[in-house]
């Protein structure tokens, strides 16, 4: 295996790795969408936090090692197929359905395969080092102990309890799960936790999100029935234009300014150790409610256009409702407060218009619950196009010179490349 460097960069391996993520995230869409109760949506929340633990261990493995050298493209396929088999056990994760494998038994098993392959390779690198292998056998117990709670809440619930009480001992013992690898494995990390590449680290998370994004707008285009026959008309157009103006916005608010400065400031932190903190809190810890914000807004998208050009619903479809709005307009909010505290994490700078934004979605929120689909969207859309015209306009320096650091980087770069590649090819 090959160490990585400070200026390593994303590897299209690790990019192919990413594509089941991409399933995995309209998975847990679907999942959610199926019952839309607030019961399924902590369930969503707990397989997407399982989820995202996972996807943070290819990052970390990337960062360390060079993911397309030596036996780790062999690795990288057996845990890209554990965890596509992961996916395709998340609909019964919670209650194992009649017919076929006990499925809460294969998630907790495929689970517990992609983070024994990760903590693997780690154990490798640590071999030498007394300390660090001492650190790393403590670390490895996490998956097992979380992998036991899991494999607990398929088995015992529903013979120790009724269904109601059934429910909330599996719902308490997913978050022990979880618990266990987000608390105790930042507590155990400590100086275990290093970041060898920032851009690498930074880009990881970036294209993550952008993944995410991704995944609002296919929940948007792709509805039973819509794509297999029922009519394009204006108030689907004008949906269509109303959601994707919301995810431009959303894609605005990340990529414009905030990621280069993210990654900036990752860039200039010198100390090993607070360089790990800053990179466990921005992106491990805050990127992942980002994440979130972005599956519940394309789950509030999810069959919209259909229902719209459905002729037995009304012409601008039914009025969205109280659930509904919390998670559209939720997803958006929560998203939106991630991004203000990831910057005031990293650069100590409050930026106040998505606070205000998220403030109006809340007044907003009763008339939206109220109005028909295509209004609550035509809403949410006008507060995050506002938001973006007042926050570009009001960053002005600060934008400028971010951007303008970032460029020059890029330039530096391709400069440096060019000179490699006239030398050596």
């Amino acid at each position: 295996m090959r160490p990585g460097a400070p200026g390593s960069r994303t590897t299209r391996l690790e990019l192919f790795y990413d594509l089941v993520f991409v399933f995995a995230f309209f998975t847990v869409t679907a999942l959610t969408s199926q019952e839309p109760t607030g019961a399924n949506l902590l369930r969503c929340l707990l397989v997407l936090g399982l989820l995202w633990w996972c996807w943070t261990g290819f990052a970390g493995l990337g960062n360390a090692v060079r993911a397309d050298q030596g036996p780790l493209p062999l690795l990288g396929f057996l845990t890209v197929t554990a965890t596509f088999l992961l996916a395709l056990s998340m609909p019964g994760a919670f209650v194992d359905e009649p017919g076929g494998l006990n499925g809460p038994l294969v998630f907790a098993g495929c689970y517990f395969l992609v983070r024994a392959c990760q903590l693997g390779v780690f154990g490798v690198l640590a071999r030498g080092d007394p300390a660090r292998w001492r650190q790393w056998t403590r670390l490895a117990l996490l998956p097992v102990a979380a992998t036991a709670l899991l494999v607990a809440s398929a088995l015992l619930p529903h013979r120790v309890a009724a269904d109601g009480t059934a429910t909330v001992l599996q719902l308490t013992l997913w978050t022990l799960a979880l618990l266990v690898e987000y608390v105790a494995g930042i507590r155990l990390g400590g100086t275990y936790w290093a970041v060898l590449s920032a851009g690498h680290w930074a880009e990881r998370h970036a294209l993550m999100v952008l993944i995410a994004l991704g995944e609002s707008i296919i929940a948007l285009g792709v509805g039973p029935k819509f794509v297999t026959g029922l009519p394009l008309t204006w108030p689907v157009v004008i949906a269509a234009v109303f959601g994707i103006a919301v995810a431009s916005v959303l894609w605005w608010a990340y990529f414009d300014t905030l990621a280069l400065a993210l990654e900036q400031a990752l860039h200039a932190s010198r100390d090993p150790v607070g360089r790990a903190r800053l990179a466990r809190d921005v992106y491990t810890y805050l990127h992942l409610p980002i994440i979130a914000g972005v599956i519940f807004f394309a789950l509030g998208l999810k069959d919209l256009l259909a229902e719209v050009a459905d002729p037995d619903t009304p012409t601008w479809g039914v009025p969205l409702g109280g659930f509904w709005v919390l998670v559209l307009w939720g997803g958006v909010g929560l998203y939106l407060l991630s991004l203000v505290a990831c910057e005031l994490r990293a650069t100590r700078v409050l930026r106040w218009p998505p606070v205000l934004a998220v403030l109006a979605l809340a007044a907003l929120a009763p008339a939206g619950a109220r109005v028909p689909e295509v209004g609550a969207l035509a809403l949410l859309a006008l507060v995050c196009v506002v938001l973006a015209a007042v926050q570009t306009r009001s960053q002005g320096r600060r934008r400028r010179r971010v951007r303008r650091l970032a460029l020059a980087q890029e330039e530096a770069v391709e400069e440096a490349q060019s000179r490699w590649r006239h030398e050596h090819l």
